[in-house]
Order: structure tokens, then sequence, then C-alpha cells
């Protein structure tokens, strides 16, 4: 019986090993570079959603820069919790990634009693990807005959008539449905929360008259607002959205000092993924969202493309997770 040689011997042992792990491996030259094989993104929240156009835009990108297929797969339920505690469970291999956002990573936390995963201790951040405010809305008409022309006026009228108000959401808990009870705190007014199963059917009843302000997605109000159907009082975040320069921030048109709701989403991998494959796919995604065609796609869908270092997004995540807390507990919203 011929003899094989150490070294090749143990070669084939990690060939072998390797086939088992997922991880390929060269005999000559040890692990290849990640990624090898396909990578799969787990968005979860239902197609056609932002999360669900952000993560298809990604995928587009690290799939040209890194050299293989990185698939959108969306896993929607519970707020996002369902998808997310799936990767928290996958091999921490770099082939199973989260598109996370401040959803499943600050607020949910605090509005369901069990999870699935922890926010903090089961991934490994990679980067933000980018950060989303939603609209303040009404109905144009129904503002036109009110004498409402700006957050002031609105917050007059409120004052004016309080208890008499109300604001669909995309249901409890929702960045709707907390902005709403940020605003109510700030503005010291009465507007009664009506949750609805997704912003469209709020949308809706917007447009027909029944809800008297929702905040919303832009990308579900701005063409309602363009169309004169619908009228923009103001952007939630701390900054105004490029895409929208002439809309004030809330906070400046109430003025209400302190208010900002803003919707982020970014790239994580399960923890224990190894630094060298984060690393790598942070630089990637830098790269990606920060290119000029990439930024303008972002900023035509009224996001703000935003990166960082997996550092600097777990700090973000710690800080969230504090602030949400205090604005869930404020509007007393349960998911369950």
């Amino acid at each position: 019986m011929k003899s094989i040689p150490r070294r090749e011997f143990l070669a084939s042992i990690a060939v072998a090993a390797s086939a088992l792990s997922g991880t390929q491996v060269s005999a000559s030259t040890g692990p290849l570079p990640y990624p090898t094989m396909p990578v799969r993104i787990v968005v979860p929240f239902p197609a056609g959603g932002p999360a669900d156009s952000l993560g298809r835009l990604l995928a587009a990108e690290l799939s040209t820069r890194l050299g293989q297929p990185f698939i959108v797969d969306n896993k929607a339920g519970a707020g996002g919790n369902i998808g997310s505690a799936e990767v928290a469970k996958s091999k921490p291999d770099g082939y199973t990634l989260l598109l996370g956002s401040v959803g499943t990573q600050a607020i949910n936390k605090s509005l369901y009693s069990s999870l699935g995963y922890d926010p903090q201790k089961s991934f490994s951040p990679i980067s933000l990807i980018a950060d989303l405010s939603n609209v303040m809305v009404v109905n144009a008409d129904i503002a036109k005959s009110r004498g409402i022309d700006s957050v002031a006026s609105f917050i007059s009228w409120a004052k004016a008539h309080p208890g008499t108000l109300n604001a669909g959401s995309a249901g409890a808990g929702s960045s709707a449905h907390l902005a709403l009870a940020q605003f109510n705190a700030l503005a010291k007014v009465d507007i009664r929360h009506v949750p609805y199963r997704g912003s469209g059917p709020a949308v809706i009843d917007l447009l027909g008259g029944t809800a008297d302000l929702i905040f919303d997605n832009p990308m579900s109000s701005m063409p309602h607002v363009k169309a004169g159907k619908l009228k923009a009082l103001g952007v939630t975040g701390a900054k105004r959205v490029p895409a929208f320069p002439d809309i004030p921030t809330v906070a400046e048109a109430g003025p209400l000092p302190g208010f900002s709701i803003d919707t982020w989403f970014g790239l994580l991998a399960p923890a224990g993924t190894p630094g060298p494959t984060v690393k790598k796919l942070n630089e990637a995604i830098a790269a990606a969202i920060n290119s000029p065609i990439v930024k303008k796609r972002l900023e035509e869908q009224g996001a703000r493309p935003v990166t960082n270092s997996p550092d600097e997004f777990s700090r973000l995540i710690e800080s969230e997770l504090q602030r949400w807390a205090a604005i869930v507990k404020t509007s007393g919203a349960k998911a369950d």
C-alpha cells in the first residue's frame, strides 16, 4: 500500500473539514479569501418596503464588488424579530447576514417580552447603510379649511380642539406611533393613536379624511404630496432630507426642540463572525454607499447614505437602546 506524504494527508483533512464547515480551503495556500460562495442577506420585513429596497440595492453592489452573489431573503414577521432571530442563530461564517434596523436592534427590546435574540450580544455589527426620516403629512384640503399650513399651526389647532384629532400608523410600536407619542409629549397636545395593519390603509384613510395625521414613510406619502392630495408639514429627523429640501424638520417648524425620530438601517452578522470578514464587508459597504450613483439613488428615495465602523455601529446600538426605551415607555406601546 502506497503511503501518503504527511503534507498531502494534512491538506486532505483541511479540505474535508472545509467542505463540512462551508469554508473553502486550498490544499496549497490555506483558506481562500471571503467570499467563496453566495451570501444571503436576510431582510426581516416584507418585500416592497424601505428595508427591502435598501437590501436589494446593497446586495447588487456587494455582488459586483466582492465577486459572489448576495441574495436578499425576506423573512418578515413580529416587527422584524423572526428574521433577526434566524440570523442570530446562523453559523458565524459571513454567509448569512442581517439587514437590521432601529426597530430590530433598538426599539423591539422595549416593545416585546421576548425577541428570540439579543440586539447586542447576538450580532457582530458591520456598518450602517442609511437613515430615513418619516414625513408628517395631513390631508391637503382639510388642512386648508382649518388654516393649517405648518407644524406650528397644526399644534395650535390641536390645542384648540383637544381629544378630537387622530393619527394613523402602521401599527402599535411602529416608528409612526412612537413619533406621535413624542409629538404629543413635546407639543403638549392630545392626538389619539389609531393603529392600522400597515401604512397603506392609514394613508387611504388620511386621503379620505378619516384620519387627521400620519407620520409616514416618504416613499408612500410623497407621491400624494406631489399630486396635491396630502400636505407635508415636516420631516421627523434631526436634519432636512436632501430630496425634499423645502420641507422643514418638525423640530424647527414646531418649534419642538428635541423632537427627532429617525429610522436607520445597517448590516450585521451573527456574533463570532471572523474579524477579517467583518472588515472586508465594512470596506465594501463604505465604497458602495459612498459612490455617487448609490448616494443619488438613496437620496431620491428620501434616505441619507450613512456608513460607520463596526465599533461605532455597536456604540450606536447601545445608545439607541436607551433612547428608545424612554420613548416606548412614554408611549405606553406594547406589541404583545
